[in-house]
């Protein structure tokens, strides 16, 4: 027999066995699960899997902490089902959707269009990498770029991949720019409370202490300036040293704190004259989320690269770094890549959400809507001794507390309202789907004034 026809053929060591005094450690089996190897196998999996399919939320969420690594605080809710704005648990109990999966369901849930395009393509490719071509990566491309002030996109796959992608872009292009420099500017500036990401390049350029210090050493060569301080950001920026400030327009998960007209323009004076790139961080708030297409359309101010991700594809995983040619100038064939970026799936899925929101009536509806929301909001909660400030920009408001969010969110949620916290954990973040009706902003709004009094005993605590 040939080489060939041997490798052709599975080679099968027996359970617990040996093979060329290779001594096989086995992981013992959980009996609930384990399934006999028979010819029948596909009948005794499809069976196991109906007998152990989890039935009530107590059996899902202890299931959960045997097999999933603990990095998430949960809220004790199993999560079924949705429909527009509304999402069902476990239990059948309806809840009004006002966190659209932290800013991501842009289009809300089950969104027929989007669906539509996700089966349609899914029938005929999902994935080829990008070694090949494919048709809808290359018409989402066309629509970013056409909307908005870049020439070039980068696809990824989160927020944070898309961050790590201008970080790169960042750097190639100072050295790029000073090939005879054995140091060009490598450094970055942020800003306090910002928040850029989870992995180790954005993760040193996200503020907040706790999500750092337990890995750190983490990049090097960032510091944080105060968010709107622009004569500290100038002063930084002489020493020559600075590759690119990356900046929030508007800081989500920072506490809803919008920058002024003025910083922003300051700032890209400021990386004009010091030849530092300027990054704009749109993950959250862009893709018309503020009422406009690019949250930073409001200021009237472009940056160099952008970068985009949780409403883009409406659910599935997408990041996008824009960039002008002046940058991609820079970027070399095999200087950043990814396996799953810009699937054929997802590009679809995303140009779905992308024709709708985009369309100047959808926009100004966002408008509309935001103003209502913060309108109601300021008279419902007007008076009360722990609210603050009630503040945002389209659909994406805060409502600052004197105290702890968290006893308002849970008792929202206990009222049929699902809502996030933000900033030190003393602010409510709101970021519905941007389909939300204004009568389920009403009901919305009166679970919140129907839960204050929660504050008010647990601050007496």
């Amino acid at each position: 027999m040939s080489l060939v026809s041997n490798l052709c053929k599975p080679v099968i060591h027996p359970i617990g066995g040996h093979h060329h005094g290779y001594n096989r450690s086995l992981k013992p089996q959980n009996t609930r699960y384990s399934i006999r190897v028979t010819n029948s196998l596909t009948t005794e999996l499809g069976a196991q899997r109906a007998v152990n399919t989890p039935v009530s939320k107590d059996h899902v969420i202890n299931e959960d902490k045997e097999v999933i690594v603990g990095t998430y605080g949960r809220t004790p809710v199993v999560l079924t089902s949705g429909k527009g704005c509304k999402l069902y648990d476990i239990d059948g109990k309806e809840y009004i959707d006002l966190t659209s999966g932290i800013a991501v369901n842009a289009l809300g849930h089950g969104d027929p269009d989007w669906v539509r395009a996700i089966t349609d393509q899914a029938s005929v490719l999902a994935h080829v990498s990008n070694i090949y071509y494919s048709v809808p990566q290359v018409n989402l491309a066309r629509r970013l770029v056409a909307s908005s002030f870049a020439d070039r996109v980068f696809f990824s796959n989160s927020g944070t991949e898309a961050n790590e992608a201008a970080i790169k872009f960042s750097r190639k292009f100072q050295r790029f720019s000073h090939p005879n420099k054995t140091d060009p500017p490598m450094e970055f500036i942020s800003f306090t409370n910002s928040f850029h990401g989870r992995t180790i390049g954005s993760l040193a350029l996200t503020s907040k202490e706790h999500y750092r210090t337990p890995f750190e050493p983490v990049m090097p060569g960032v510091t944080f300036l105060k968010y709107g301080d622009i004569d500290a950001v100038q002063e930084l920026l002489s020493s020559g040293k600075i590759a690119a400030v990356f900046v929030e327009p508007i800081q989500g998960e920072g506490g809803i704190y919008g920058a002024t007209k003025e910083f922003l323009k300051s700032l890209r004076s400021a990386c004009d004259k010091a030849g530092s790139l300027l990054v704009f961080d749109e993950v959250q708030c862009g893709l018309g989320r503020t009422g406009y297409l690019w949250a930073h359309e409001a200021y009237d101010v472009t940056p160099d690269i952008m970068t985009l991700a949780k409403p883009l594809a409406g659910g599935l995983p997408i990041g996008a770094t824009l960039v002008t040619e002046r940058v991609n100038a820079a970027i070399n064939n095999g200087d950043h890549g990814s396996t799953f970026a810009g699937a054929p799936l997802v590009c679809a899925a995303a140009i779905a959400v992308f024709d709708k929101v985009s369309d100047p009536s959808f926009l100004a509806g966002v408008t509309k809507k935001g103003d209502y929301l913060k309108e109601l909001l300021n008279k419902k909660l007007e008076g009360n001794k722990h609210v603050k400030e009630i503040r945002g920009f389209g659909l994406i408001v805060g409502i600052e507390l004197d105290v702890s969010a968290t006893p308002l969110v849970d008792a929202c949620r206990e009222s049929g309202l699902l809502v996030l916290t933000a900033g030190k954990g003393n602010v409510v973040r709101l970021v519905p789907p941007l389909i939300i009706s204004e009568q389920e902003l009403n009901s919305a709004v009166e679970i919140i004034h129907k839960c204050l009094h929660v504050l008010d005993e647990k601050s007496s605590n």
